[in-house]
């Protein structure tokens, strides 16, 4: 298995950051800006922010270190100095069962590359990746490796690429009491087992979920989702108006799979996917399985709604639950993010 090219166009003469944790700090006049350029480091950068509304530029590059965003950064803004969200990679390469220096392995959660706890936080025009490869371990049985962990409420990604295998996207909530909000859009999320998962409601709008081939002779090859919903959270994660491709065979995934947590064992998974156009890669006989015989997908919340293309074809009726139009006018952005109107979205 080859690592994949996390930067393209832009390799030439760039220095990867994390050995120096210069950055160039440009407060203007009115604004409360830093910049964050090759040879510097975007965790120094967030370390810097000293209260609400700052915005961090990066520059293109590739960052090779771990970004946390505590949650007293509230109201962040962290982008790309190009619209090109190739141009600037934020990327590291641990995984679950990585040995940690003090003892014990990272988890799930700690394996991420970047991790938000902040309210408010905006993320535009990056790619974070987490390059860990099963390949190159084979002794590490926690095979998980997250790109972004992501909780607190108003998280909003826009054209982000977050790149990972396993567990790509962890969108979660920073309680299991708390119903926090995220807005994905125009984001490319890549991966193979579980890859986008939590316990959020999240929203991906216009977004590219992509399956990668993987070297196994089992199917599934993986899911896309991995819903943890709380019981008492009415919404859970709704794709709309996105697509679904794959790098994989004809019907080598699942569209989801739930994840009943075995600390919260009263959760109720839900995900929507509606007006996506879903390729081929998906079984469209089956789209749906269990990942415990206990927790049946079919006795939680998932529902499909108007979508189109080889993988979205109906038939059998039971293995694919659709929602009427009534129950469609409940899943719209506007329910899931209630008063959040990320960038004045109507």
């Amino acid at each position: 298995m080859r690592r994949r090219t996390l930067l393209t166009g832009f390799a030439g003469g760039l220095v990867a950051a994390g050995a120096t944790p210069a950055f160039a700090a440009e407060r203007e006049a009115l604004r409360r800006v830093l910049h964050v350029r090759p040879g510097g480091s975007v965790q120094a950068a967030v370390d810097a922010v000293d209260g609400p509304g700052w915005t961090i530029v990066v520059h293109p590059g590739t960052y090779r270190e771990v970004v946390n965003i505590p949650a007293s950064k509230g109201d962040l803004t962290l982008r790309g100095a190009s619209r090109d969200p190739r141009a600037a990679v934020i990327v590291f390469d641990r995984a679950n069962g990585t040995p940690r220096p003090e003892g014990g392995t990272y988890g799930t959660a700690g394996s991420a590359t970047f991790t938000s706890a902040a309210p408010g936080l905006t993320v535009r025009d990056l790619t974070l990746a987490n390059d860990w490869l099963r390949a190159d371990h084979p002794d590490i049985t926690g095979t998980q490796a997250v790109a972004a962990y992501v909780t607190g409420d108003r998280s909003h990604f826009e054209r982000v690429r977050l790149l990972a295998h396993q567990d790509t996207l962890f969108a979660d909530t920073t309680a299991l009491t708390a119903f926090d909000r995220q807005y994905y859009r125009d984001c490319h999320i890549e991966g193979d087992v579980d890859f986008v998962f939590g316990r959020a409601r999240a929203v991906f709008e216009s977004c590219h979920f992509h399956t990668l081939q993987r070297d196994v002779s089992f199917t599934p090859k993986g899911m896309v989702f991995a819903p943890a919903t709380a019981r008492a959270n009415p919404y859970g994660f709704l794709a709309l108006r996105g697509r679904i491709t794959s790098g994989a065979e004809d019907a080598a995934y699942k569209i989801a799979r739930p994840w009943v947590p075995s600390y919260e064992t009263t959760a109720w998974p839900s995900l929507v996917v509606r007006d996506t156009w879903v390729g081929p890669g998906i079984d469209a006989v089956a789209p749906y399985t269990n990942m415990r015989e206990a927790y049946p997908w079919q006795t939680m919340r998932f529902g499909e709604y108007a979508n189109s293309g080889p993988g979205a074809v109906i038939s059998v009726p039971e293995n694919r639950p659709q929602l009427t139009d009534a129950e469609a006018r409940l899943h719209t952005r506007r329910t899931y993010l209630g008063d959040w109107r990320p960038d004045g979205c109507p």
